[in-house]
């Protein structure tokens, strides 16, 4: 598996989703609090704000703060972020997608770039690196739930595309538009997904080795350490044994 699912075996393998625990929380009440702003504040009526919850109870959000970050666009004093992705090049020509929102585009372009520039990489055009992923839904139910057929025949009742089984779980891939209403049929037959979300999923992918995946990691940490960054997405590819040894 490239990008997502790998740099998240990667995030788990070095304990840092548990070191960032509070910098997690704010990126996802900012997702909830922009998505119920823009549209109703009721996550049953509002499909990106129930993909934000579902979210963020995945990763142990408590009820408090989800609730809160609802209540923060209702009440009028959200703060007015804007949407905006950027795409570049980090070590070994690796393609690297950063989302974020921000309500200082400036700030947050030249931080960007700069850390960019820190890590051995550059920021580009958008669209320089666009080509090389696909926006697609992505769900990952644990390996517990059942086989890979068992997986399989359920992902293609509900509507998705591919299953990618193995021993970490099930990896279940669905068009954009459809991730609402794939995950809940799943959910209807298997339960809660560990998580579900829309990513940008590598179309080709740079194999790393274990100096290249070093530099790569720094610069995603530094890129994800920004209180302005959502997500981040490369194309990378890195064999068992330099995952071990990272």
């Amino acid at each position: 598996m490239a990008g997502h699912s790998k740099w998240a075996n990667i995030q788990h393998r070095k304990g840092r989703q548990d070191a960032a625990r509070s910098k997690l929380f704010s990126k996802l009440s900012k997702e909830i609090t922009v998505a119920a702003r823009m549209g109703d504040p009721d996550p049953d009526k509002n499909p990106r704000l129930r993909l934000a919850v579902k979210e963020a109870k995945a990763n142990s959000m408590p009820k408090d703060n989800i609730e809160r970050a609802i209540r923060k666009a209702t009440g009028g004093d959200a703060d007015a972020y804007e949407e905006i992705r950027y795409e570049g090049y980090g070590p070994s020509g690796v393609a690297v997608i950063v989302e974020a929102m921000t309500d200082n585009r400036n700030r947050t372009a030249s931080n960007i770039r700069s850390t960019f520039g820190k890590h051995g990489g550059n920021l580009g055009e958008t669209g320089s690196v666009a080509f090389m992923f696909e926006r697609k839904g992505q769900i990952i139910y644990p390996a517990s739930v059942g086989d890979a057929d068992t997986m399989l025949e359920a992902a293609i009742e509900a509507g998705a595309e591919d299953v990618e089984s193995g021993e970490d779980g099930h990896v279940v891939w669905c068009d954009f538009t459809d991730l609402g209403a794939v995950s809940q049929a799943l959910e209807a037959q298997l339960g809660e997904s560990e998580t579900t979300r829309l990513v940008w999923r590598p179309v080709t992918s740079t194999e790393l080795d274990l100096e290249g995946a070093q530099k790569l990691v720094r610069l995603i940490e530094a890129l994800e350490d920004d209180d302005d960054v959502q997500n981040v997405t490369a194309n990378f590819e890195i064999s068992d044994a330099v995952m071990e040894a990272l």
